[in-house]
């Protein structure tokens, strides 16, 4: 599996916001409120995934007081990241696309509540963007001695 890339992330991002501006455009009328649940639960989602990072970066580095980590685990924490990046990638841009069409309606109270909700939703999985990549970064192995000797060997060749 290769590392997530942010222009991957940003395309995802753009290409969402467009689609849903595009959409909210013509339906903003007849779709029901933003839900503010979303907010709290990315970012519950966020540090749970801060707090794995953290677990599995001192295990995989070995620190005293932790056990080993599997590699399948690790293997399995990294796809999770990997995907929940991709994810949360859509839904900044399905909330930022809201958000940018909702900005010129804040003269009215439920374009502004629905502008409010829908920028703290993207702000949230931009957090849980960042902590993607975070724990993406924490399941990799760190190279040892034998990799430098490895890649070394490999240019003189």
């Amino acid at each position: 599996m290769k590392p997530t890339r942010l222009p991957v992330l940003a395309v995802i991002v753009i290409v969402a916001a467009a689609l849903m501006w595009s959409v909210v455009r013509f339906l903003y009328g007849s779709l029901p409120l933003l839900p503010w649940t979303m907010v709290p639960s990315l970012l519950l989602l966020s540090l749970g995934e801060l707090y794995t990072a953290s677990v599995t970066r001192a295990r995989i580095q070995r620190r005293p007081g932790t056990k080993p980590i599997e590699p399948l685990i690790a293997a399995r924490l990294a796809a999770l990241a990997k995907a929940s990046a991709h994810g949360a990638a859509a839904l900044t841009g399905v909330f930022g696309g809201i958000t940018i069409y909702l900005a010129s309606s804040l003269d009215k109270p439920t374009p502004r509540r629905d502008f409010f909700v829908s920028g703290g939703t993207a702000l949230a999985a931009l957090a849980l963007i960042a902590a993607a990549l975070i724990l993406e970064h924490a399941c990799r192995v760190p190279k040892g001695p034998e990799d430098e000797d490895d890649r070394h060997s490999a240019t003189r060749i």
